[in-house]
């Protein structure tokens, strides 16, 4: 019973504006529709228009992250070719003083088997 009462006062709210609303609209009904359809295609261009803008800043931000990330992996491949190029460096001047001390022992080595090969 109380959902029929509830019901019946929605039917009559519903029944009550729908009157007032025609009896205090400001305009003719043809007039109205095209307000609400030029209101209609105004929020369609602006959100179009927005859309438009969200989409080049999107891709303006990527682009740029884009740039970044390669600046950075060119500064990382530069360091480490700096880094490798100094590591061969050094390996060479430790090659340079390991021959150099194996030369020195060579030396060292013919000089005690002349004396052996003299006596």
């Amino acid at each position: 019973m109380s959902n029929d009462k509830n019901m019946f006062g929605v039917l009559i709210g519903v029944a009550v504006g729908a009157g007032l609303g025609v009896l205090f609209a400001p305009d003719k009904g043809s007039k109205t529709r095209k307000k609400i359809i030029d209101d209609a295609t105004s929020v369609k261009d602006t959100i179009s228009s927005e859309a438009t803008h969200l989409k080049e800043e999107v891709v303006t931000r990527a682009e740029t992250l884009k740039n970044n990330v390669s600046d950075t992996l060119n500064t990382k491949s530069n360091t480490l070719e700096e880094k490798l190029d100094t590591i061969i460096t050094d390996a060479s001047y430790k090659a340079e003083d390991v021959i150099s001390n194996l030369e020195q022992k060579l030396k060292v080595l013919k000089a005690k088997n002349k004396k052996l090969q003299t006596k």
